[in-house]
C-alpha cells in the first residue's frame, strides 16, 4: 500500500473523494510536512548552536537544505506525471522558484526580529522563540508553500509537458480505487 493509499484509507467520506480528486495537492502537502521537519530541525540546530546570533541566516540555510529534499521528493513523487523538460532545465526552474520562495519565507521572520524588535533584550527569550517560530515556520512557510505550489505547477512541472511521461509504460503507483 502506498503512502497516499494509506492516508486515503483512513480518511472518511466525503473528504476521501476530494483528496482523490486533488491527489497531487495531497502529495505536495506530505512532501511539505516532511520538509517542514527538515527545515525546522536544521534551523533550530543552527540557531541554538553555531548561528545563535544570526537566526535569519540559520533559517536561510535550513530552507536551502529543505529545498533540496523537496526537489527530490516532488520530482520523483508529487509531480512525477508532470513536466518532461530536461532535468537540468527543470532543476534550474525549480531552484529559481524556490529561491524566490526563500525570500517570501524570510520576510515575516525578518519583520518580526528587526522591524518589531521581537528579540532579546527587548523581549524575553520565550517571546523571541515563539515569535521566531510563528513568523518563520508558520506564516513564512505558509506564504512560501502557496507560492511554490503555484509556481511548480505553472512553470516547473506544467501539465502540458507531462503527457509524455504519463504515456510511458511506467505504472501509476498511487492509483486509488473509489470505495
Amino acid at each position: 500500500m502506498t503512502v497516499v493509499e494509506s492516508v486515503l484509507s483512513r480518511t472518511p467520506e466525503p473528504f476521501r473523494s476530494v483528496l482523490i480528486k486533488h491527489r497531487e495537492l495531497l502529495k505536495f502537502a506530505i512532501v511539505g510536512g516532511t520538509t517542514f521537519l527538515v527545515d525546522n530541525g536544521v534551523w533550530y540546530l543552527l540557531k541554538l548552536t553555531v548561528l545563535e546570533s544570526k537566526p535569519t541566516t540559520a533559517k536561510a540555510i535550513a530552507i536551502i537544505v529543505a529545498t533540496i529534499v523537496s526537489y527530490i521528493l516532488n520530482r520523483e513523487w508529487s509531480f512525477r506525471t508532470r513536466g518532461g523538460r530536461e532535468r537540468h532545465h527543470e532543476a534550474a526552474l525549480f531552484f529559481v522558484i524556490s529561491g524566490i520562495a526563500v525570500v517570501v519565507n524570510l520576510i515575516p521572520l525578518y519583520t518580526s526580529r528587526y522591524i518589531f524588535d521581537l528579540e532579546v533584550p527587548h523581549v524575553t527569550r520565550f517571546v523571541q522563540e515563539f515569535a521566531d517560530f510563528t513568523s518563520g515556520s508558520i506564516i513564512g512557510m505558509l506564504l512560501a508553500m502557496f507560492f511554490r505550489f503555484w509556481g511548480f505547477k505553472k512553470w516547473v512541472f506544467p501539465d502540458e509537458l507531462g503527457k509524455r511521461r504519463r504515456d510511458s509504460d511506467e505504472p501509476d503507483d498511487d492509483v486509488v480505487p473509489l470505495r
